[in-house]
């Protein structure tokens, strides 16, 4: 009896074992849903449907792109937290809701260094600080004169909201720069567009491909400097910030994807190198270089490593400058 019972119990866990090779080899067998934390339109849903629809014929199964807006992007890397961790739910993670974020709300719903499982980081593109066409700045340089001399009426300028990469990209100008400017959060840039060119505000400052279309067009917006160290190739007479003045201003936003932390490691594997093979081809290629971004090449344990050094960076800045979403 005893022979036979320890026969049984060899033989369910070698079931057992073969029945998760088996999933783990046919891992993805449905689709995939991939959380943007963002609303749609934005940079992180351009991000997201770009990889989502190349990453699809490779896994041999749909991406559903699922906008979970809300919260700076907490609300949605949330939900990505509390998704079974099987592989078949990722998240665009974000330099806000990944390095920023948990420096400046105070109930936090993850935490971003143990909760996911970074995958592959999607692309990097810069901000860009715009204004009407009829501006009478013509540079970054005129707009920090001004500012300088400004007491009472102090330069307004936008962002996607109180805490973004941007508003944190806009407080860092300002401190480098030596200016006060009014920060005014809008959700977005189809909110934040209007009014700039209504009027309502004097500045946007924004990530480059949610404002390139405006800024190819030329006819009511106009870009002073872009913040990354380089020119971006789409705006080649556009100088950047360091060139105007500011040395060795470089900022970058940018949008990797997640899983939730326990996922098993061949659904990881998996994710890892078809992100690899989609952001390798023309296709992908070719869409980030028309929205001014650049394609990932971190992925994993480097992914990881990055994030350390980017919560460093933002929180030392949001504790000089006393950012806070109150």
């Amino acid at each position: 009896m005893k022979h036979r019972k320890l026969s049984q119990i060899l033989a369910a866990a070698v079931i057992g074992g073969t029945a998760l090779c088996a999933q783990a080899d046919d891992y993805p067998s449905r689709p995939i849903t991939l959380i943007v934390p963002y609303p749609a339109g934005g940079t992180t849903d351009l991000a997201a449907r770009t990889i989502a629809h190349a990453m699809g014929p490779l896994l041999k199964q749909s991406i559903v792109v699922e906008n979970r807006a809300g919260a700076g992007g907490n609300i949605g890397m949330g939900v990505l937290k509390r998704s079974d961790a099987d592989g078949y739910t990722i998240g665009m993670g974000t330099i806000g809701t990944q390095s920023i974020n948990q420096f400046i709300y105070k109930d936090m719903q993850f935490d971003p260094a143990k909760d996911f499982a970074p995958l592959a980081m999607v692309f990097t593109t810069p901000n860009v600080i715009a204004v009407r066409q009829d501006a009478k700045w013509k540079s970054v340089q005129d707009l920090f004169a001004d500012a300088r001399q400004r007491k009472d009426a102090l330069i307004s300028y936008a962002s996607p909201g109180v805490g973004s990469s941007v508003h944190v990209t806009g407080a860092y100008l300002e401190q480098a720069a030596g200016i006060n400017m009014l920060h005014v959060p809008f959700k977005g840039v189809s909110a934040s567009m209007p009014a700039l060119i209504g009027g309502q505000i004097d500045v946007l400052m924004d990530n480059l491909p949610s404002t390139i279309s405006q800024l190819k067009d030329g006819s009511r917006v106009r870009a002073l400097a872009v913040t990354s160290a380089e020119r971006s190739p789409l705006l080649p007479d556009v100088p950047t910030v360091a060139e105007s003045g500011l040395k060795d201003f470089d900022v970058t936003a940018w949008f990797a994807l997640y899983a939730p932390a326990g996922t098993p490691a061949e659904a990881q594997a998996k994710l890892i190198e078809a992100a690899k093979q989609a952001l390798a081809t023309p296709a992908v290629q070719e869409q980030f270089s028309k929205l001014g971004a650049t394609p990932g090449s971190i992925t994993g344990k480097d992914l990881a490593a990055f994030e350390v050094t980017e919560r460093e960076r933002w929180g030392k800045l949001i504790k000089e400058r006393n950012i806070t979403t109150d």
